[in-house]
């Protein structure tokens, strides 16, 4: 935490005096075998005193994006001037980044749902705590970044509580031109943390099982805006997106889904703006002889898109969010 000198970073079985870096692998539960399951953790502790900051990446085995975030920070950023400390997890979920599968293995249970943990329970739950206990509770704020699911794909955005006047100071500095607000599902890492006075917030972007380099150097674009703002990177500035909209409540989304069967044309891509009664896309059959066109129920921006374009009747298309009249001048000009 912030003092008038730099203090060591602490946690079960080690420190990390100010001035010095550690890269590690930290034990969080076992294999069948007894074998060790680590996660990799880099610990930089600066020479002086400012905010402890996690980012963490990969709380879904497949969600690649994020992994090269920390990665890129915790390796090729330059550390030398940094006022606080810095905690980087690239990969949480171990199991299934080895597996390149989203939840953990053992049950398919979702770690996103286990924080904070507990260290008698469940394997999900045991793995959590001892991820929460070292190196989440000691720290100020934190960074965690997702992608949508395997086939589809997230426009780059913030979700955060902004009810919390911590979470929302963390999720403007950002800099993303979409802000989505609610408090998350209980068990998620950045609503558990929030709740715990740790504000943090949650970066969508883009898809799962690959590296999208164009969101990754805006998500390190992100950081550098965040570092600015809370003083870790005294050199950096805090950026402005050009617009920002923020989406309150869960009422003002739908994730528009499919009447038919069939193959889907989408007209519009992750981030587009599109008014009400609009063509969104069309499910056809394999002769193009029948077809269901799909409409925008209000004027809003398309978030979350389908990526395979085969779909079952009740299957997602897009991730809709309504924009109000105002919201929507901003965005258009």
């Amino acid at each position: 935490m912030s003092a008038d000198q730099p203090a060591p970073f602490t946690f079960d079985g080690g420190h990390v005096a100010p001035g010095e870096t550690e890269e590690f692998r930290y034990t969080v539960s076992e294999t069948y075998l007894g074998d060790p399951i680590r996660i990799p953790v880099t610990i930089i502790n600066g020479p002086r005193p400012g905010p402890t900051a996690f980012l963490s990446a990969a709380i879904h085995g497949d969600e690649l994006n994020g992994i090269e975030v920390v990665r890129q920070v915790a390796q090729e950023w330059d550390h030398s001037e940094v006022c606080g400390t810095l905690v980087c997890l690239p990969v949480l979920n171990v199991q299934g980044f080895v597996a390149q599968e989203r939840y953990l293995p053992i049950y398919e249970r979702d770690l996103n749902r286990a924080f904070p943990g507990k260290p008698d329970s469940t394997s999900s739950n045991r793995i959590a705590y001892r991820i929460y206990r070292n190196f989440i509770e000691p720290c100020d704020f934190g960074l965690d970044f997702h992608t949508s699911t395997r086939g589809r794909t997230n426009m780059f955005h913030v979700r955060a509580d902004m009810d919390d006047e911590g979470a929302a100071r963390l999720a403007r500095a950002f800099g993303t031109n979409l802000i989505m607000s609610g408090e998350g599902s209980p068990g998620m890492l950045r609503r558990e943390a929030t709740t715990d006075e740790i504000p943090t917030v949650t970066l969508e972007m883009g898809e799962a099982h690959r590296f999208e380099r164009e969101l990754i150097d805006h998500a390190l674009g992100g950081v550098r805006s965040v570092f600015a703002e809370y003083g870790i990177y005294e050199q950096e500035t805090v950026r402005w997106p050009g617009w920002r909209t923020i989406i309150e409540g869960w009422s003002e989304k739908t994730w528009l889904r499919a009447d038919a069967g069939g193959i889907v044309e989408m007209h519009h891509e992750r981030g587009d703006l599109v008014h009400e009664d609009e063509q969104i896309c069309r499910i056809t059959n394999p002769f193009k002889s029948d077809a269901t066109v799909v409409e925008a129920p209000f004027t809003g921006l398309v978030v979350g898109v389908l990526e395979n374009p085969v779909v079952y009747p009740g299957n997602p298309l897009c991730h809709f969010v309504k924009i109000e009249d105002a919201q929507r001048r901003i965005i258009e000009e």
